[in-house]
């Protein structure tokens, strides 16, 4: 278990919270791990009938971890368990709601399209650049995020790293409700308790209704394709190289 991932199960609710605070909560490929055996281990716990993930701080996470990603744009490494813990969050059963506080960057905002219950704080930032590091979407949130809230917001989240406030977020149909950073993950924890209450195979089977589990699992996997293509491309590459010198990237000299 990474020293940055905690968990703890209180009255059928097991919490997952980021605990890096110092770094925003971006999620190294240990804490990946360990968030994702935290959530399959709750899909087989008797005692867990919701998860609830939340970030330590003000952020919620800002996404993955820089160095991760530049150690696998250099050919140095590979990211399995980041892709691992996507395909965890895409199929698990049970109910997942999510507490955010502040930022919530790459993963940490198209996490927010599987989670069935989504509280915002009146601080919070959505924000997927991916294509300003040279990526691609992830965690299916092609397909996701332009159903949820049209093709040219989507693109815009996508393309010009637009970020989505809390207010956007509810009015977006991203969120349920925003509430002060100081209230979000109690207000989370309520919907949980209460969550947790009702009958879990109900909760269950219309929740398997509602998502077309074999699209996603699709989707994810042509997804996890291009993104390591783009991985490994001249342009994540320059971004990653710009990142590291603190100068902006420079992509039109780079052929796509």
């Amino acid at each position: 278990m990474s020293e940055h991932i905690q968990v703890r199960d209180a009255g059928g609710v097991r919490e997952i919270t980021f605990a890096r605070p110092e770094k925003k909560n971006a999620l190294s490929t240990a804490m990946y791990r360990s968030a994702r055996e935290a959530l399959e281990d709750a899909q087989v716990s008797p005692d867990v009938r919701v998860v609830l993930f939340a970030g330590e701080g003000e952020a919620f996470t800002a996404g993955n971890d820089l160095a991760d990603f530049a150690k696998a744009a250099a050919g140095e490494a590979s990211e399995p368990e980041a892709h691992r813990f996507i395909e965890a969050l895409a199929v698990a059963q049970k109910p997942i709601i999510a507490a955010v506080p502040g930022l919530a960057v790459g993963v940490g905002m198209t996490m927010l399209l599987h989670c069935d219950l989504v509280y915002v704080a009146d601080t919070a930032k959505l924000s997927a650049p991916f294509i300003n590091l040279g990526l691609s979407p992830e965690a299916a949130s092609s397909l996701l995020l332009p159903a949820r809230i049209g093709h040219v917001r989507a693109f815009a989240a996508f393309a010009l790293g637009e970020a989505i406030s809390g207010v956007e977020a509810v009015s977006l149909g991203l969120a349920n409700r925003m509430t002060s950073r100081d209230d979000v993950l109690e207000t989370a924890r309520a919907a949980a308790r209460t969550l947790a209450g009702k009958p879990l195979g109900s909760v269950i089977a219309t929740k398997r209704l509602m998502r077309d589990a074999a699209a996603l699992a699709r989707q994810i996997e042509a997804e996890s394709h291009v993104f390591a293509e783009r991985l490994t491309s001249e342009e994540a590459r320059e971004a990653f190289r710009a990142f590291a010198e603190r100068r902006p990237p420079n992509f039109v000299h780079l052929k796509p």
